[in-house]
Parts: C-alpha cells; structure tokens; sequence
C-alpha cells in the first residue's frame, strides 16, 4: 500500500477556518474539536488517498465526525486537498467552487 504526502490547499485551509469559527460560535470548545477531527480525516488520507468515488473531477472522502466532505485528487504521491466543505452546500455552487480550485 502507497502512502502519500498530504498538501492542503490554500482555499481549502480557509473552509476549515471558517467552519471552525462557525462551530466555535454556537459552542466553545466545537471549533477546536472540528478541527481535530478533520485532521484525523486527512491523516487517514495518507493511507487510504484514491479509494473513494469522484464527484465533479475529484474524489470524494465523507468525513466520520461532521456533516462535511473533503475533495482532493492524487498527484503522483501526494494527496491535493482542494476542499473541504458542508454536505448541505448547494450542488451548482459546488460545481463552481471546485472548477475555480487552483492545484499546487
């Protein structure tokens, strides 16, 4: 089994900044605990990286903790992490999010 790398992009570090402060202000201590559990999730990338189905062009990782999927795709050993958003997003602006993704 290949294990990757892991580079998390700009526009992707920035959905989990805002989500943390979205789940810090409904309840203190949440923000931090959304944070620690998506790192978790992308930890497990780096072992289980191009196992899951594509949506619009990238896979597609369902985290375990909250309501939120992470895209990324596979560039010889690294994981590229390009979003990390809410299921309940609107699927067009989705779409138009993740073809506005820059790669590394």
């Amino acid at each position: 089994m290949t294990q990757y790398e892991l580079y998390v992009t700009p526009l992707a570090k920035n959905d989990i900044l805002e989500s943390k402060i979205f789940y810090e202000e409904r309840s203190p201590g949440l923000g931090d605990y959304f944070v620690d559990s998506i790192i978790s999730d992308l930890d497990a990338l780096t072992f289980y990286g191009g196992i899951h189905p594509v949506h619009f062009g990238y896979y597609r990782m369902v985290t375990k903790r909250f309501p939120f999927v992470i895209y990324y795709e596979i560039e010889n050993d690294l994981v590229v992490v390009h979003a990390i958003l809410p299921t309940r997003k609107d699927p067009k602006a989705l779409e138009k999010r993740l073809s506005k993704s820059p790669s590394i």
